[in-house]
């Protein structure tokens, strides 16, 4: 499975993003998407996930609130929707896969750019 994300860029404070993730391959052996993202210095950090089949999320508590994960199931895609940026959300931003009888996130995508000004 081959994830490959889109819907970065500059925005202010305050705004909206939404971000894709459009799965290729083998997307039946789905169980779950994750987003995750990493700062310049910092380490890489878990936003939210999503399950495949049943569409339960999970949410770090540092984005609870904020964003939003769902997916179209048809289209083989998973959203990340980011309302209220924060200059503290800039970071680039990462989709992963975690297939079923795995227990870690296997295939990431190359990541895209999300940069909050105050």
């Amino acid at each position: 499975v081959q994830p490959v994300e889109s819907g970065g860029g500059l925005v202010q404070a305050g705004e909206s993003l939404r971000l894709a993730c459009v799965l290729s391959g083998r997307t039946f052996s789905t169980y779950a998407v994750g987003w995750f993202r990493q700062a310049p210095g910092d380490d890489r950090e878990f936003a939210g996930s999503i399950t495949w089949t049943e569409g339960r999320t999970t949410y770090a508590d540092s984005v609870k609130g904020r964003f939003t994960i769902s997916r179209d199931r048809d289209k083989n895609t998973v959203f990340l929707q980011m309302n209220n940026l924060k200059p503290e959300d800039t970071a680039v931003y990462y989709c992963a896969v975690r297939l079923r009888g795995s227990r870690d996130f296997d295939y990431w995508g190359q990541g895209t750019q999300v940069t909050v000004s105050s």
